[in-house]
């Protein structure tokens, strides 16, 4: 019976997903580690290297693709973030943000995926602003229409 409710749900959730337009890159494929690489030297230049990210969220439609993430170093271990180079630089307010949190929205050219945004720390929902953009798709959710 179990099995059967958790087919159920992920059946759902692939038709939801198909439904607006978009799909989730498998753990393990090709273009999920391309989708992480784009974002990570942003990433390691504002928290240190090496960073590898725990997905939250991650959609592709076309040539566009969203990432929600959080960054750890290798194994899980916990960044310690008065030591990353942002917050040595100021550019962190730890109080009101996590640092750990990070979005992307990309772009494919060819076959190279390419972070046009990276948001470290975001305290709202910075991409709302590109409900009209190409990014539609994969952000339609947070839009008016």
């Amino acid at each position: 019976m179990r099995h059967w409710i958790l087919g159920a749900v992920m059946a759902l959730a692939a038709g939801v997903a198909a439904a607006q337009g978009w799909y989730e890159p498998a753990r393990g494929t090709a273009e999920r580690a391309a989708l992480m690489d784009a974002a990570r030297p942003t990433a390691e230049e504002a928290l240190g290297a090496p960073v590898e990210f725990v997905v939250s969220t991650l959609r592709v439609s076309g040539d566009v693709a969203f990432a929600s993430l959080t960054a750890q170093r290798p194994g899980g271990v916990p960044i310690d973030l008065y030591r990353t180079p942002g917050y040595l630089r100021g550019d962190f307010y730890l109080e009101v943000q996590d640092p750990t949190g990070i979005q992307a929205l990309y772009s494919r050219h060819g076959t190279v995926w390419v972070a046009d945004y990276v948001v470290i720390g975001a305290t709202d929902v910075w991409w709302v602003e590109l409900c009209g953009s190409e990014y539609h798709p994969v952000i339609s959710d947070v839009c008016n229409y």
